[in-house]
């Protein structure tokens, strides 16, 4: 099982305050080859952890005796950091399997936001937008997290497409969902969609709840991940796990690059197959909710909002000039306000 061994190869761990030397060795253990596998423990693998925690319990001795360090972390430890350390004081494998089914594997363990671009890399301090941040959206952002809200505890919901012009709030609402309790987003990069299947077999084993989080989406309906993600989208045996909710923007409403034209009344089956094959993408997203484009009164309102008071004098005139050439949307707004401090 790799671990560190050294002070130097303490620097790169994300440790919480406390004795470095036994967090790191906790951390190692969630890391551990057969972590995945002790969600789902045989007898052989619970004697196998048994084995890795007595050599690690003596290792963890070696090192504290050899580089004796106080606290390297800022952080409070996290709840699997203090149950896995327990476990290895204790030399106990099925506490750490307890531990393991409770939290999940790192880095699921220990963080809440990732990022999927064929590997999953957590994501420690999220940029999340402020929870007043959308304006205009009331209605949107509500049943946004009315539906998320019933996902999150363990009722039936919707996967949702967000659907409207550049700058109206789509990611910042999307995003929002990260403060729910008990969520979770993994933020799939468009281009790793056909990789899809082995993240979510990981997803599927643990304790969570995740938001697949598919931002900007706009595909070319003849290429693999358009197939690829409508099929996932209840046109395959398989599907989604019941603890994973997509959740997808986008500036298209079929979320296809181009639709081509109807087909003439007459014409040959296959013309219409081909249609309703891609207008069937959008179709399979249970909840779609519309962000209309900003007018003059929604810009200007949104320019005070994030000025924080009225407009004064001459700033409403200079607000609109700025938004000659951008025109008008919640992220130009933001821009002018920050012009106008």
């Amino acid at each position: 099982m790799d671990h560190p061994k050294t002070p130097l190869d303490l620097l790169s761990l994300d440790l919480p305050e406390g004795e470095p030397w036994g967090y790191a060795l906790a951390q190692a253990l969630l890391k551990a080859p057969w972590a995945f596998r002790a969600l789902r423990p045989t007898p052989g693998l619970v004697d196998l952890i048994r084995m890795d925690l007595e050599a690690l319990y003596l290792e963890l001795e070696r090192l504290r005796q050899e580089y004796p360090l106080g606290s390297l972390g800022e952080r409070p430890p996290h709840p699997a950091e203090e149950g896995a350390l327990r476990a290895l004081l204790a030399r106990d494998p099925l506490a750490l399997v307890e531990v393991l089914r409770a939290h999940g594997p790192w880095p699921f363990a220990l963080y809440r936001a990732f990022r999927f671009d064929g590997e999953v890399h957590p994501l420690p301090s999220p940029r999340l937008p402020r929870e007043d941040e959308l304006v205009g959206y009331e209605a949107q952002r509500q049943a946004l997290e009315e539906n998320a809200r019933r996902f999150l505890s363990g009722r039936p919901a919707l996967h949702t497409l967000l659907y409207g012009a550049r700058g109206t709030g789509k990611s910042t609402a999307a995003k929002g969902l990260l403060r729910l309790e008990g969520a979770r987003m993994v933020e799939v990069e468009p281009r790793t969609l056909s990789r899809l299947e082995t993240l979510l077999e990981t997803l599927a084993l643990l304790p969570h709840r995740f938001f697949l989080f598919l931002d900007d989406l706009s595909l070319d309906p003849d290429g693999e991940a358009f197939h690829h993600l409508k099929a996932l989208l209840e046109g395959s045996l398989e599907g989604p796990p019941e603890n994973v909710l997509l959740v997808a923007t986008s500036n298209r409403r079929h979320l296809v690059r181009r639709l081509g034209e109807n087909p003439l009344p007459g014409e040959a089956p296959e013309a219409w197959d081909a249609l309703q094959d891609t207008l069937a993408l959008s179709e399979r997203f249970g909840l779609v909710l519309t962000f209309p484009p900003f007018d003059k009164a929604l810009y200007l309102k949104a320019v005070a909002h994030h000025l924080g008071r009225p407009l004064r004098g001459q700033e409403e005139e200079e607000a609109l000039r700025f938004a000659l050439q951008k025109g008008f949307s919640g992220r130009v707004a933001r821009q002018a306000a920050s012009l106008l401090r």
